[in-house]
């Protein structure tokens, strides 16, 4: 399934011209999709209708899709029902999200529904609601997962319990989405915002670093950032990640050479099917530098989980192999040549056999 990028905006916290200079930004970094918050009715329906339409509009012109999420109370206060998406689709919006379960029946009931309206449900419950809607024939292509996200520092999920759930509906092939937190957005849905990811490991790391992550899980298709306004800095280094492989973020030593350089930046690396333990064995490029030396350097330390180090001219037919480092030990005829960021780390237990991966330099 492809991937995609996401942002949200709070149509009811923020102004209107803000959001359309935002959402034309993500759009040039290839942002495609929108979580949209209904939260309040303070000047009536038709003010309402004619606030989101507008910026459904231009949001769909820039070629995003906008997925509506409306706070329960709103449906009385709007005289709609779910029974009846006519209201959604006059908006334009091309799905929206159920924060209230039914019996099963009813929701794949509304995946038919004439509109093609998409029905998005909460992912972050490790139940069998998912199985249910199915059991009905629900139209799986106008159905959509999405994981909630946790204003409240502390609250977020962790991450095993994000795993199980996540599972659930990636092995039905329904489409699955997250949440991560921008560093500098203040807008959310409520007052309180620590930011707004989905899992509490999140919360203070890079953006990029939040998607790589939820991206290797193979468990999530669109990233959606939670709060607004996430920077133009985070928006174009979301936009330059690799959706389909993971990249690792390597800081080089000083002695390592350009031949060391290329064999770790310009090469498509991928694990060997049959694994070890100590580290991640890219074995190919040594078939490609074969005939080129490697002399020994920085080859004395312990190494440690996370290095980065390559097969120098002591070892024999092994010279010039890639490997990451992941559990301590000392071998001089390796150089470690640099080292992945800390925060990056994590990436490493989703490497498993045959997985492709690359190198970018910080």
């Amino acid at each position: 399934m492809k991937r995609a990028l996401g942002v949200s905006v709070y149509p009811d916290h923020s102004d209107i011209n803000q959001d359309k200079a935002y959402l034309k930004k993500a759009s040039e970094c290839g942002f495609t999709r929108i979580f949209m918050s209904m939260l309040e009715v303070t000047d009536g329906k038709e003010a309402v209708q004619k606030k989101f339409k507008e910026l459904i509009s231009y949001a769909k012109n820039l070629g995003f899709e906008t997925i509506l999420d409306v706070v329960p109370s709103i449906f009385d206060e709007l005289e709609i029902s779910y029974d009846d998406l006519t209201f959604f689709s006059e908006l334009g919006a091309d799905g929206i999200r159920l924060d209230t379960g039914f019996d099963g029946n009813k929701e794949a009931m509304l995946t038919f529904n004439p509109f093609g309206v998409a029905i998005e449900l909460n992912m972050s419950n490790d139940v069998a609601y998912l199985d249910n809607i199915l059991t009905y024939e629900a139209n799986r292509p106008f159905l959509y997962g999405c994981h909630n996200f946790y204003p409240q520092a502390g609250t977020a999920l962790p991450y095993d319990f994000f795993e199980k759930c996540s599972i659930r509906f990636k092995k039905e092939g329904i489409r699955t989405a997250a949440f991560i937190s921008s560093q500098v957005g203040e807008i959310g849905p409520w007052d309180v915002n620590d930011g707004l990811p989905t899992l509490e490991m999140h919360r203070q790391l890079p953006v990029t670093v939040q998607a790589k992550h939820l991206f290797a899980t193979n468990l999530i298709d669109d990233v959606v950032i939670g709060n607004a306004y996430a920077s133009n800095e985070e928006l174009e280094a979301l936009g330059q990640l690799n959706r389909y492989q993971t990249e690792l973020t390597i800081v080089f030593e000083e002695a390592t050479s350009e031949i060391e350089k290329e064999i770790v930046i310009k090469n498509q690396h991928f694990r060997r099917g049959d694994i070890t333990q100590q580290m991640i064995r890219s074995t190919e490029v040594r078939k490609k530098y074969k005939n080129e030396a490697n002399p020994p350097h920085d080859n004395q330390a312990m190494l440690q989980p996370g290095d980065v180090v390559v097969g120098n001219d002591a070892f024999g037919k092994y010279k010039n192999e890639l490997q990451v480092v992941l559990e301590p030990h000392q071998d001089s005829r390796k150089n470690r040549v640099g080292r992945i960021i800390e925060e990056e780390l994590v990436l490493l237990e989703f490497i498993k056999p045959w997985t492709k991966f690359r190198f970018i330099e910080k």
